[in-house]
């Protein structure tokens, strides 16, 4: 069954004038293995890119630590000049040494650095929306005040080098931090099928028209809960990825994806799970995947 909305509908972040498909894509994976170094082919990487783009993709998920560089610059390759209405959204708040790491990069001089190699790496003289990611220890989001880095972009986005702001990684009290700062457009965070812990988060910022964008669509799932995935897909004849997907886009409206590929079939394979309808008695079998034991 197929619906009749376009990559599963359009979002205008609260508080702007961007408007985006909710299947966007997310270029991590066009760098080279462990987002490190130019990919293995970086002709297919440009058209993946277009591939995107001419299907209707309207939303690129990128940083210029991926690479760290590379990542921006194949965008810049593949789409400049940008054509109207591509929202690009970027991240800040980490770096990549030479030995391959990843280290908060969180000071003053480094967001504003960061900020300036996003724009040149990507062409642009302004950013559609800068994340600030907030580096934990890998098992979700920690608290800890964000205010003096929240602060550097406002005074960035003053200055007319970031048009909107947002969040990854982040818990409730820092996302209430933040809006005593800026206004907060987005915010992107570990959320699945299997992993639920942001529920009522995400509820809460559907009401305030703030954008949820999971991150890790089946990562960290047990074994008991991949097969049960695995056995709502077949019943669908489709794979599991875009049953988790389209479960995603049928959660909230407020939920924005941004899958990640090198390859242009699995490229059509994410987008295809825009325009799934599930049946009540798959979504019901999903829900309850969150509650299978270990």
């Amino acid at each position: 069954m197929m619906r009749a909305t376009s990559l599963g509908g359009r979002f205008t972040f609260g508080k702007t004038s961007l408007t985006v498909n909710r299947m966007g894509y997310g270029a991590m994976q066009l760098a080279g293995p462990g987002v490190w170094g130019p990919p293995r082919d970086p002709d297919g990487a440009v058209r993946v890119l277009r591939e995107a783009v001419a299907a209707g993709v309207n939303h690129i998920d990128t940083a210029d630590y991926y690479g760290p560089h590379v990542t921006n610059q194949i965008v810049h390759k593949a789409l400049h000049p940008y054509p109207a209405g591509l929202v690009i959204v970027t991240k800040l708040g980490a770096r990549r040494p030479p030995d391959q790491s990843w280290q908060p990069a969180i000071s003053p001089q480094e967001l504003t650095a960061g900020v300036h190699d996003n724009l040149r790496n990507l062409g642009m003289d302004a950013l559609d929306i800068v994340n600030y990611r907030v580096m934990g220890s890998g098992h979700g989001p920690e608290e800890g005040s964000i205010a003096e880095q929240v602060t550097v972009l406002a005074e960035l986005q003053r200055q007319g080098l970031i048009r909107h702001i947002g969040l990854s990684n982040v818990t409730r009290r820092q996302l209430a931090e933040a809006q005593k700062i800026s206004d907060i457009v987005c915010v992107q965070n570990l959320y699945n099928v299997a992993h639920r812990s942001d529920d009522d988060f995400i509820d809460e910022l559907g009401r305030q028209g703030i954008a949820y964008v999971p991150f890790f669509p089946l990562g960290g799932f047990s074994p008991l809960q991949s097969a049960a995935l695995d056995a709502a897909a077949a019943s669908l004849k489709a794979k599991p990825m875009q049953v988790a997907l389209a479960w995603l886009l049928h959660r909230a409206r407020n939920i924005l994806l941004i899958p990640g590929t090198s390859s242009v079939d699995h490229l059509r394979e994410n987008l295809e799970a825009a325009s799934m309808e599930l049946p009540p008695e798959t979504i019901a079998v999903l829900d309850s995947i969150a509650r299978v034991p270990d």
